[in-house]
């Protein structure tokens, strides 16, 4: 259900052509994050269709932190962070995966009990490779991967079809 507040909040999402590179059509929610009342809507948003079933939440770099910190104070829960290859002092697996423009490496720590279970959080579902690969990660580590959030999903680029079921607030 679209309210006026997640309606002004998807307002607040720009795009920037050609960045990184041409042919690349960058969502920039910087605009929506510095709106109080508009990140306050979408982390609403993000946690009613998991409220209840999950320990701790995923932020996946960089802007998913953001989000994910966000959820994690709402949701009286904590916030592990899933990080770029070479970010994290204590990195406990790696997973490879390929992107619209390339491929990355991804790490997470083991520093929860065995069987938490995980939101995984993200700003922008495009490809799936990035989710997919977050959720190997957290499986690989032995927790349950309980859901997967974003706050846009670019419907075009089909990254269901890599990264499964998401729950995505607005589509583009």
């Amino acid at each position: 259900m679209t309210t006026p507040a997640l309606a002004r909040a998807e307002q607040l999402i720009a795009t920037i052509p050609d960045f990184p590179q041409p042919g690349i059509s960058f969502k920039d929610v910087s605009p929506l994050l510095a709106d109080a009342d508009a990140l306050r809507a979408v982390t609403e948003a993000m946690i009613d269709p998991f409220r209840g079933s999950f320990d701790v939440v995923a932020g996946i770099e960089a802007r998913g932190f953001s989000l994910a910190g966000a959820i994690a104070v709402a949701a009286g829960t904590g916030l592990v962070p899933i990080r770029k290859a070479g970010k994290l002092p204590r990195p406990a697996a790696q997973v490879t995966y390929d992107l619209e423009y390339g491929s990355a490496s991804i790490e997470m720590q083991q520093d929860l009990p065995e069987g938490s279970r995980v939101l995984l959080v993200d700003d922008v579902l495009a490809t799936g490779g990035t989710l997919a690969a977050s959720r190997k990660l957290v499986t690989e580590l032995g927790y349950d991967p309980v859901g997967l959030v974003v706050l846009l999903e670019l419907v075009a680029l089909d990254g269901r079809s890599i990264c499964g079921p998401v729950e995505s607030v607005f589509a583009g």
